[in-house]
């Protein structure tokens, strides 16, 4: 599977829960400064706390196919948490492309509610809805060649004090996708995912992601072809906590194929900086 899609075909959970209107037990409240939102693969449904901004990057290789993908996103609450916008840019390489290079890949505008609870409550869901922009060149492998839609949602259920799982399903529509041959067709695609986080300690975290994409491509004028797309990723996550209120969060995962991509090996590395929005204004003061 080429590796934009991992990072543009991410979360739509579809889950009824319960308990969605519980509060978490004292005992399973994260602690202040602990990490929440730091998943590599698959969303956790926690808006931006008010007035505090992310930033994101995240990067992907593939070692028996030789793509690659490096992703950056900013993430902004809107007038407290039930609102959030974002945006992702890309650059990445085909590996089926060998002589391509590297570039530019597509960009999405992003928009989530936080529909149930947060990141204080047992059960949150948060849809979300993406713009696609055309923006790589797709003669090169580096994008759709249109415009698309997405709509997700991710649901993260507190199971345990020291244990968390979130849950994605999702689904992408490109109505005039283009193939390197200039051939137009439309596309849709879905995925579904799951991962359990252990929290070792509030600032360090045992990940294990589990996605399956099921995609298609443009082969011909008005047609495309199928495929399927399994990885299991284990990985951790830790953080630091600066006196200014900055977070950094690094981690890193080996994403390993199984059924329809067994044999393929990858790595993940991720690395994030959350602050309050003051933060910036404290930054431009001291330089």
């Amino acid at each position: 599977m080429p590796l934009r899609r991992i990072s543009l075909i991410l979360a739509l959970a579809a889950c009824a829960w319960p308990l969605a209107a519980q509060d978490v037990p004292p005992k399973a409240k994260p602690e202040g400064d602990a990490i929440q939102d730091n998943s590599f693969l698959l969303e956790e449904a926690y808006n931006q706390e008010p007035a505090v901004v992310q930033h994101i990057s995240t990067f992907l290789r593939r070692v028996e196919s030789h793509d690659w993908i490096y992703s950056f996103t900013q993430e902004w609450p809107v007038n407290g948490i039930k609102h959030q916008f974002s945006y992702t840019v890309a650059g990445d390489h085909a590996g089926s492309f060998p002589g391509s290079g590297s570039g530019i890949g597509d960009f999405a505008l992003n928009y989530r509610y936080q529909l149930v609870g947060s990141g204080e409550t047992r059960v949150a869901i948060t849809p979300r809805l993406s713009v696609l922009l055309p923006a790589g060149n797709s003669a090169l492998g580096r994008g759709y060649g249109g415009a698309g839609l997405q709509t997700n949602t991710a649901a993260s259920i507190v199971l345990h004090p020291k244990l968390v799982t979130h849950l994605n399903a999702g689904a992408t529509w490109v109505p005039h996708a283009k193939n390197e041959f200039g051939d137009r067709a439309g596309l849709a695609g879905y995925n579904v995912g799951q991962s359990f986080i252990w929290l070792a300690h509030p600032r360090f975290n045992v990940m294990l992601e589990t996605v399956y994409n099921d995609f298609a491509s443009v082969v011909a004028p008005g047609k495309s072809d199928r495929a399927k797309d399994l990885l299991i990723s284990p990985g951790v996550r830790w953080a630091y906590n600066l006196p200014n209120g900055l977070q950094v969060v690094p981690g890193v995962a080996m994403p390993i194929g199984a059924g329809p991509s067994a044999g393929e090996k990858g790595v993940v590395i991720y690395l994030s900086f959350e602050h309050p929005m003051r933060f910036l204004s404290w930054q431009k003061k001291n330089e």
